[in-house]
């Protein structure tokens, strides 16, 4: 990926991330939301949102409804906003890294693993 399409992809996340806090008043958009990443395309036709929801599996589906709802609302803005000439066509996706890995280090704590006995290399 070249810096171009890096330096869009963060432009991209910062301005919808300020948009769902402060622009998009749908209901629907509940808990904590936050955008993990933008994936645009090389001819900056196309951008996935990764979505991350906190909350139950219903508050996520409503999330996800609502940003592809705003969808038009949120690509026009980003036309205003950046210095582009088209915006690309925006697929929301929803991004579980986060609970994924809070589950592993839940896994992780509950093993009950007894701490590592010094030897004498780690001594001196």
């Amino acid at each position: 990926m070249n810096r171009r399409i890096e330096r869009i992809n963060s432009q991209l996340r910062s301005e919808i991330s300020k948009m769902i806090l402060t622009d998009i008043k749908d209901p629907r958009i509940s808990g904590v939301v936050s955008i993990t990443r933008v994936e645009t395309t090389g001819d900056m036709s196309y951008a996935k949102v990764f979505v991350s929801v906190y909350g139950s599996d219903t508050d996520k589906r409503n999330t996800l409804k609502a940003m592809s709802s705003a969808r038009g609302f949120i690509q026009n803005e980003l036309l205003h906003r950046l210095a582009i000439r088209r915006p690309p066509s925006l697929s929301f996706r929803l991004d579980e890294t986060i609970e994924q890995g809070n589950e592993i280090l839940e896994l992780l704590d509950s093993l009950d693993i007894p701490p590592e006995e010094p030897t004498e290399e780690t001594e001196q």
